[in-house]
């Protein structure tokens, strides 16, 4: 009796730790899990956080930089009214700022937009029918040596040092995400500008006989409007000589 006794102890002695075993295993594994989850929300806040934090600083750099202006015209205007001398210069302050697209711009002129082509109505390669960081630059380019004096790709301003480049399969203006459709507004003499697009064997054309939709608006009226730039001049190379 006493050995069958000890025998069903230790039956359930044993059973009691493999439960036991057991119970262990799925706690350490839950806590793992558990880790694992906590860690990775971790790492999602602080990036959704820094992401917050930039553009916040972005917004209250902005609001500074349009407080600043206000600040300034106010200044010149105060100027300009108490000296007729210094008139001249308020003038001169906004021709400068027309040149370096610092101010939103209004006239006639013409509209280009470039789509990617059809690939089921389209043979060659599929880089032939869609629109690249360099058809674009090519065609403003053609624009600036028809004298187009304002130049827009959808909504950002196109200034001396604009940047147009691609990165991967998407292509950035003014270091902005730009997408399909191409919208590129021009003004000046719109008989000129036209015609400097459109002529046979142009850039245009070729990008039409390669598969890209391509569409041409001449507006005679005024009322294409060329946003001002919103960016900030940096120089990290240039500076002044004296």
């Amino acid at each position: 009796m006493s050995k069958i006794r000890n025998l069903k102890i230790s039956l359930l002695l044993g059973i009691m730790c493999m439960f036991l075993t057991l119970g262990i295993a799925i706690q350490i594994n839950t806590v793992k899990n558990s880790t694992t989850t906590v860690g990775k929300t971790l790492v999602e806040n602080e990036l959704r956080d820094s992401t917050l934090r930039w553009k916040q600083r972005y917004e209250e750099a902005y609001a500074e930089l349009e407080d600043k202006e206000e600040e300034l015209n106010s200044l010149r205007e105060q100027v300009a009214s108490k000296d007729e001398s210094y008139g001249g210069l308020t003038n001169k302050l906004e021709q400068y700022n027309l040149l370096l697209g610092n101010t939103e711009l209004i006239g006639k002129g013409i509209i280009i937009t470039l789509k990617d082509g059809d690939s089921d109505k389209v043979k060659g390669y599929a880089t032939d029918y869609i629109v690249h960081d360099g058809d674009i630059l090519e065609v403003v380019n053609a624009l600036k040596n028809a004298g187009a004096e304002a130049i827009s790709v959808n909504g950002q301003r196109i200034i001396s040092n604009t940047g147009i480049s691609c990165v991967g399969n998407v292509i950035t203006i003014n270091g902005e995400k730009v997408g399909v459709p191409y919208e590129i507004q021009a003004i000046g003499l719109t008989s000129q500008l036209y015609g400097s697009v459109t002529m046979p064997g142009g850039y245009l054309e070729l990008l039409e006989n390669a598969g890209v939709q391509v569409d041409v608006e001449q507006v005679e009226k005024e009322t294409i409007i060329i946003p001002r730039y919103n960016g900030i001049y940096k120089f990290n190379y240039a500076t002044i000589y004296e």
